[in-house]
């Protein structure tokens, strides 16, 4: 009876597709709600900013002071050096574990020659005092003792040492900050970082950053919270996994890839060489020539970041990151990345959606022009304004045109604008593609789902307006992530998933209903994951408790849909060969298998970088440590490259194929591109970034973050020698995937097939006929 009953609700409210709404509205109005609660409590307990006195009654710290170095922090673009409550760059410290450190060092040796006491009582007096809060509210004032003054002073010579190129953490090139009033302020808001990470927040025996980071020497050890929610969320996720398994051996047959689609409407490659695009169609293509030529000027900026390090063309008599520092060539290789993969994006969703149009909307191809001409000036201007901003070459204007200071969200006010206007051209373009096709079907249909993605693309974005440079880093912070998380693990993932569904119907793998029907719960396990996972963080970066919570659980959780989709990779391997009968002579060659081939990377990538790399740094206590060490680091490039970069690449080969003339179409080129570039990404993987992370794992379980993250340890042996043997990979990935790329997209400009007459030729009425919703 119950296994009938739990058959009955599933079948009705899950399968049924004129229910899918209610699943999905229940999902979005959790997520969405605990969003605004998130959102609500971070503005409510964000630690303050005061003014810092002395017991004399001096002004020791001003809160205005504090505000400015927070603009110097962003406007020299700090953040693609090192990192603030462990968000940013790992080149250099971490700021916040820095100046706790530094603190807590000057005060103990103040307490040991002052007092005349032992190291050891020195260092208990120091404890006592970092974890003291002493601020009142009223008059908005902390007050300091001797030993916090004395440290007080102490950090504002440190980091006017560091920035001037000297000291224990030089910063190259020297002289990079030269204005002492900008470098006292840095320093006052490097000390409000500290005492952030050491004060108890009001009512609770943590700190605000619940103690976070790890540093014996302050005090700061892992608070019970920390440990009581790792329980909770890896029992969460055996309970959410054993369902959900379940759930797919009992009903995955009407779910996964195991759906055929029409035989009449696979993609052989006499199909495929004789389809004829439309003027639209090869409109296209120039989205794809740019998209490479974006990605290799994206590795170009990476080679750019290690020979900071590396100093590579130093020893040949020309230093580079004299004239291009690493806060200018990381920005722009973050930035590259966004472009690149958001050229292709543009390009595939017009071209798959046209595929189901029977004639182009009129005036459609002048705006897609148009579209390119703004994504144009927002490239340029967003590089040129990053290299201008950070070096202090638009003076007050730096915000507006230069260089925001934000990891991931590096562009200017402007540009920022600018990318706006392309996201809304780009929805306008969907949604009149979409809605030539609108009265064809029910509302969950392929071109729908794309409309909905980029929709709520282009709504999430409105959070990158929110933040000011004055405003509190905890508060900032949130609506940072609340574009980076919300894009990439949420909304894109849905994106994603309806564009590769749309390349599984077209190739004549699944029917239109069977990948409406993928996307649907692949949208349910993203966002009813990703939504909440967005707190995994705000960990350690000042939010209060309830984040802890709703971080470690759903965060975990976010491996599942990965999980599942691992449970259909070899259907999905399989499903050239089973919809083109086998491999017997005789039977018709497919015509996309190199496009297929990539799509295989990204159901790799999809467990091994977002899955295994991800979860191993998701569980709270795991994350305590290892914040801010390479690790993400080295997640962030398996995720990132792994699964967008290999859908991305293989939306451009899907439509190039149907775009380039058939004898000018190198399949073996393109097999070879993309084994050097998952062997170059893996060799990055195996023998730097995951070795790398764990040597400064173990580097913090030992001495604490801030040693893990010192230039002492970053410039020794064992780190210079990982981040040598990178280029191994790297030359594989550049020189065998990225380069050969690049030559073959912008060389076949001049291949494309003409657009067909106003009659279409057979192969393009049969890629309309796979593309068309259901009738």
């Amino acid at each position: 009876m119950s296994r009938h009953l739990l058959g009955n609700f599933w079948n009705r409210l899950v399968m049924d597709r004129r229910n899918w709404w209610l699943p999905l509205t229940a999902v979005l109005i959790i997520g969405l709600g605990s969003m605004i609660y998130v959102g609500t409590r971070t503005y409510q307990d964000a630690p303050p900013i005061p003014d810092f006195v002395a017991e004399s009654g001096e002004t020791l710290l001003p809160a205005a002071a504090i505000t400015r170095g927070q603009i110097v922090f962003l406007k020299y673009g700090l953040m693609n050096y090192g990192s603030m409550f462990g968000d940013g760059a790992g080149r250099g410290p971490d700021f916040t574990a820095d100046a706790l450190h530094a603190m807590a060092r000057a005060m103990r040796d103040h307490h040991a020659s002052r007092d005349g006491v032992d190291l050891a009582t020195a260092q208990a007096r120091t404890q006592t005092e970092i974890r003291a809060n002493r601020y009142a509210a009223a008059g908005n004032r902390v007050m300091l003792g001797e030993a916090q003054a004395y440290a007080a002073r102490e950090l504002e010579r440190r980091y006017a040492a560091m920035f001037r190129g000297e000291g224990e953490e030089p910063f190259h090139p020297a002289g990079y900050i030269t204005d002492t009033a900008e470098l006292r302020d840095l320093a006052a808001f490097f000390f409000w970082g500290g005492w952030v990470c050491g004060a108890a927040r009001p009512g609770e025996d943590y700190s605000y950053t619940h103690n976070w980071p790890y540093d014996e020497l302050a005090g700061n050890r892992p608070s019970a919270p920390i440990m009581m929610w790792s329980v909770a969320a890896a029992l969460g996720l055996i309970v959410a996994l054993g369902i959900v398994l379940f759930l797919h051996g009992r009903y995955g047959s009407l779910a996964g890839w195991r759906q055929a689609g029409a035989a009449t409407g696979l993609a052989t490659r006499s199909r495929v060489d004789g389809f004829e695009p439309t003027a639209l169609q090869r409109a296209t293509y120039k989205f794809f020539a740019a998209a490479t030529l974006l990605f290799l000027l994206q590795i170009v900026a990476g080679a750019l970041t290690l020979d900071d390090f590396l100093h590579i063309s130093r020893s040949l008599g020309i230093d580079l990151a004299a004239a291009l520092p690493i806060t200018i060539v990381r920005a722009w290789h973050l930035q590259l990345a966004l472009m690149w993969i958001s050229a292709c994006w543009v390009g595939a969703s017009v071209f798959v959606l046209s595929a189901a149009q029977r004639e182009t909307p009129q005036g459609l191809q002048r705006e897609l022009n148009l579209l390119f001409g703004v994504f144009v000036v927002w490239v340029a201007g967003t590089l040129i304004g990053i290299a201008l901003g950070s070096r202090g070459l638009l003076g007050e204007y730096w915000n507006l045109l230069g260089n925001q200071g934000w990891e991931f969200v590096e562009m200017g006010k402007l540009w920022q604008g600018v990318l706006f206007v392309v996201f809304a051209l780009w929805l306008r373009i969907v949604a009149r593609l979409a809605r030539a096709v609108w009265h064809e079907g029910d509302a969950w249909t392929l071109p729908k789902w794309l409309l909905y993605a980029v929709a709520s693309v282009l709504l999430l974005f409105v959070s990158g307006f929110v933040a000011r440079p004055e405003t509190n880093f905890v508060v900032a912070d949130f609506w940072r992530w609340a574009v980076i998380h919300m894009w990439v693990e949420a909304f894109f993932e849905v994106f994603t998933t309806a564009l590769l569904a749309w390349f599984m119907v077209l190739m004549g793998f699944v029917s239109h209903a069977a990948a409406s029907r993928i996307i649907y719960l692949a949208t349910l396990l993203f966002l009813g994951s990703g939504l909440l996972g967005i707190s995994h963080n705000f960990y350690w970066n000042a939010k209060p408790v309830a984040t802890l919570a709703l971080g470690s659980i759903f965060s975990t959780l976010q491996v599942v849909p990965l999980i599942l989709l691992t449970l259909e990779a070899w259907q999905f391997r399989n499903a050239p060969r089973q919809a083109m009968g086998g491999r017997g002579a005789g039977q018709p060659a497919f015509g996309q298998a190199e496009a297929f081939l990539f799509l295989i990377g990204v159901n790799f990538w999809n467990f091994f970088g977002a899955g295994v790399f991800g979860f191993i740094i998701n569980l709270p206590i795991v994350n305590y440590y290892e914040h801010s060490t390479y690790l993400t680091v080295n997640h962030g490039h398996a995720a990132l490259m792994g699964v967008y970069g290999n859908l991305a690449i293989a939306a451009i080969i899907f439509c190039s194929r149907y775009l380039i003339a058939a004898e000018r179409w190198d399949a073996r080129l393109l097999r070879r591109v993309f084994w050097a570039l998952n062997l170059g990404l893996l060799l990055m993987v195996v023998i730097d970034l995951f070795p790398a992370g764990i040597a400064q794992l173990n580097e913090v379980l030992a001495h604490g973050l801030w040693q893990a993250r010192s230039q002492a340890f970053i410039e020794g042996e064992v780190f210079r020698t990982l981040t040598w043997a990178r280029i191994v990979g790297g030359a594989v990935f550049a020189f065998g995937g990225v380069l050969p790329l690049v030559w073959f997209v912008v060389t076949r400009l001049a291949s494309l097939k003409p657009a067909q007459a106003p009659a279409p030729a057979d192969a393009a009425q049969d890629l309309a006929a796979a593309a068309a919703p259901a009738r």
